[in-house]
C-alpha cells in the first residue's frame, strides 16, 4: 500500500501505514492544541515529531494510544485509524489500546518493585498464563539490558542508573508486546553515552516494532528517524522522509526550524 498523506507536502510515502490521522483536531477547554491535522505513520520505521515547545508534539503522541482520556476538558474531533480502526470507537477499548501501542515517558519512571516484578507487571495484570520468566528475560533482551540485570533481578529497579532505567521502562513495554512504541523525549534526561544506547537500542526494536518519537534534539532526529513531522502551533507544517525534510524542506518555515532560525 502506499501511504497518502492528506495536508503534507509528501504526497505519498513508499511503506505500509499502521497509524493514520485524518483530520484531528484535540483541544482543552476548547483552545486547540492539534488542529485539523492528517498524516499516516509508516509500519516498522522510526516517526520523528519535532516543532518549538508547545507546538502539540506530546499531545499528538498522547493521543495515539489514549492517553489523553485521562487529562479533564480533552476534546478530539477527526479518526484516529489503527490498522484501520477508529480508535476512538465506544467499541473499542481503551485498555487494549494501550497494550497494543505503548509508551515511554520522558523521565525513566521504574516502579518501585524489583527489575523482575517491573517487566512482568504489566502480562501479570492482564492474565498473561505463559511463563513470566521467559517473558522478562525476552523483554529484557529485546531492550538490550538483560546482561546487565540477569543475576540482580530481585533488586530495586530504583537502584540502576538513569540510562538502564530507562532501558528497563521499554523492557516493560515490550512485555505488553505491542505493535507501536511511543516515545516521548526519552532521552531528555540522560548523558550522551546513555542516550547513544537508547538510540542504537531503537534502530534494533525496529525491525519488529512501528516507532513514534517526540524530540527536541534535531541531531536526534536526524539521526535516529527515517520520516519526520514538523508541527507548529499544532499545525502540520512538513512531513517526509527525514533526509529531504533537513537537506531539502519544501516549505520555508521547516528550513528555518531546521537550521535554528527559531524554535
Amino acid at each position: 500500500m502506499i501511504i497518502e498523506t492528506p495536508n503534507s507536502s509528501v504526497g505519498k510515502l513508499n511503506a505500509q501505514e499502521i497509524l493514520q490521522a485524518i483530520n484531528v483536531t484535540i483541544s482543552y477547554s476548547g483552545n486547540p492544541a492539534i488542529d485539523n491535522l492528517s498524516l499516516s505513520v509508516p509500519e516498522h520505521q522510526i516517526t520523528a515529531v519535532i516543532g518549538p515547545s508547545g507546538c502539540g508534539k506530546s499531545t499528538l503522541l498522547r493521543s495515539f494510544n489514549r492517553m489523553n482520556d485521562f487529562i479533564p476538558d480533552v476534546e478530539l474531533k477527526g479518526r484516529i485509524l489503527y490498522m484501520g480502526e477508529d480508535l476512538y470507537s465506544s467499541e473499542i477499548d481503551p485498555v487494549e489500546v494501550r497494550r497494543r501501542i505503548g509508551m515511554v515517558f520522558q523521565k525513566p519512571n521504574p516502579f518501585p518493585k524489583s527489575i523482575f516484578q517491573n517487566v512482568a507487571w504489566g502480562p501479570s495484570i492482564n492474565g498473561y498464563t505463559g511463563s513470566l520468566e521467559e517473558r522478562v528475560e525476552k523483554s529484557l533482551h529485546q531492550a538490550v539490558l538483560w546482561d546487565e540485570v540477569k543475576d540482580r533481578l530481585q533488586d530495586s529497579a530504583l537502584e540502576l542508573s538513569g540510562g538502564q532505567q530507562q532501558r528497563l521502562c521499554i523492557a516493560r513495554a515490550l512485555a505488553m508486546e505491542p505493535e507501536i512504541i511511543l516515545m516521548d523525549e526519552p532521552c531528555s534526561a540522560l548523558d550522551p553515552i546513555s542516550t547513544a544506547h537508547i538510540e542504537d537500542l531503537m534502530f534494533e526494536l525496529k525491525q519488529r516494532y512501528t516507532i513514534i518519537i517526540v524530540t527536541h534534539n534535531m541531531q536526534q532526529a536526524a539521526r535516529v528517524s527515517d520520516f519526520t513531522v514538523f508541527l507548529e502551533n499544532g499545525r502540520l507544517v512538513e512531513f517526509g522522509n527525514t533526509q529531504e525534510v533537513f537537506t531539502r524542506p519544501k516549505e520555508k518555515r521547516t528550513e528555518e526550524y531546521v537550521t535554528g532560525r527559531f524554535g
